[in-house]
């Protein structure tokens, strides 16, 4: 397994963030939050460079990178905040058709995905809040021509932004995904901490599908590889948003001063900063070994996801503390952007499950 990142992801990464900051800068996110402005130059922007092809397999018309792209990707997707389906497309929705699918729905929705024509999201979590598929309550009862569903799920990512929703159900008590019309079903956003990312109730009560919507698979493996993919990803994106709020907050120490000199002279001040350092590094670091040990389906994966998941939990605390800290009272204000970044990963950490949830799931796997 290499831990260092290729030449060609390396550039990857500089492609990436030099087209995040000049076509979605701060003011973009700020923007979304005061008007609700629309993203869909954005997202035109990424289709026609190809970035929801990154991960398409190329038998499907796509890309066909790995787990490590998707890191480098939403990485740098934190470090803007970006708002736009792209995260929740190649992250949960095609994650979930590429290991739940057979190469016929694979192919119908990967290829739209992969041309630009499909923006999709996962729908996992119920009223509980629980990742967890094997916890849910919505249904799927077979009828002559297909299936009729039931149910509501909750905290959708931008599912009023997409045109396709893999919502995972119950079917005879196997947990099973089912791609529903976004159109079809009934979707009411909700109000949340970050208001730069919608989130949504969708409602699939008595909506009758075809058969070909079921994904194939019904092994719990397989869903729960494709969630940890999201999983990861979220992590990654926490990190790049903590990377923006040590960045702004160190150059505010270098000019803020106090009694005459900068207050990041002050040793208490540099000892926050290393102390950010380390909880940045080590979540840097458990993000990309889970997704080496996605993309080379190691055994380790399932450890290393909830390892990653909860260091990124652990430092979206430090840095949402001081970051606002740091900057004193304009840390505070509306005005300042601090703010935004800190309600992105403080929105982060709840989504596929908390640090404490990870935690709780890592002893479970050492136990076994």
């Amino acid at each position: 397994m290499d831990l260092e990142l290729t030449e060609e992801q390396l550039a990857l990464r500089a492609t990436i963030s030099a087209v995040l900051t000049r076509e979605s800068p701060i003011g973009l996110a700020r923007a979304i939050t005061e008007t609700q402005c629309s993203t869909s130059a954005l997202w035109s922007t990424f289709v026609e460079l190809g970035w929801p092809a990154l991960t398409v397999p190329e038998r499907a018309g796509g890309i066909g990178l790995g787990a490590v792209e998707i890191a480098v990707l939403c990485e740098e997707l934190g470090k803007v905040i970006a708002s736009t389906p792209l995260l929740a497309t190649i992250t949960q929705f095609a994650p979930l058709v590429l290991e739940c699918g057979d190469e016929s729905q694979q192919n119908r929705w990967l290829s739209a995905i992969a041309q630009g024509t499909c923006r999709g999201t996962g729908a996992i979590a119920e009223a509980t809040g629980s990742f967890d598929p094997r916890l849910a309550t919505a249904t799927a009862t077979a009828t002559d021509n297909g299936y009729r569903l039931h149910g509501t799920k909750r905290y959708v990512m931008q599912a009023d932004e997409c045109d396709e929703i893999a919502c995972t159900v119950k079917v005879g008590g196997a947990a099973r995904v089912v791609i529903v019309e976004a159109h079809r079903a009934r979707i009411t956003p909700i109000r949340t901490l970050d208001a730069t990312r919608s989130f949504c109730d969708v409602c699939i009560d008595d909506i009758s599908i075809d058969s070909d919507r079921m994904l194939a698979s019904e092994s719990l493996d397989s869903l729960n590889d494709a969630i940890e993919v999201g999983a990861m990803a979220l992590a990654m994106e926490t990190v790049g948003a903590c990377n923006s709020i040590f960045d702004i907050t160190l150059e505010y120490a270098k000019q803020r001063e106090q009694f005459g000199v900068p207050i990041g002279s002050f040793q208490a001040i540099k000892h926050k900063f290393a102390d950010l350092v380390i909880a940045l590094e080590r979540a840097r670091s458990l993000g990309y070994f889970a997704s080496l040990c996605i993309a080379e389906r190691d055994d380790r994966r399932h450890l290393a996801v909830a390892a990653a998941k909860a260091a990124a939990g652990d430092a979206q605390r430090a840095f949402a503390q001081e970051g606002i800290q740091i900057h004193g009272g304009i840390g505070y204000t509306w005005e300042h952007d601090m703010h935004l970044y800190v309600k992105r990963i403080k929105s982060n950490e709840q989504i596929f499950g908390n640090a404490a949830t990870q935690r709780s799931k890592i002893a479970d796997l050492l136990r076994v």
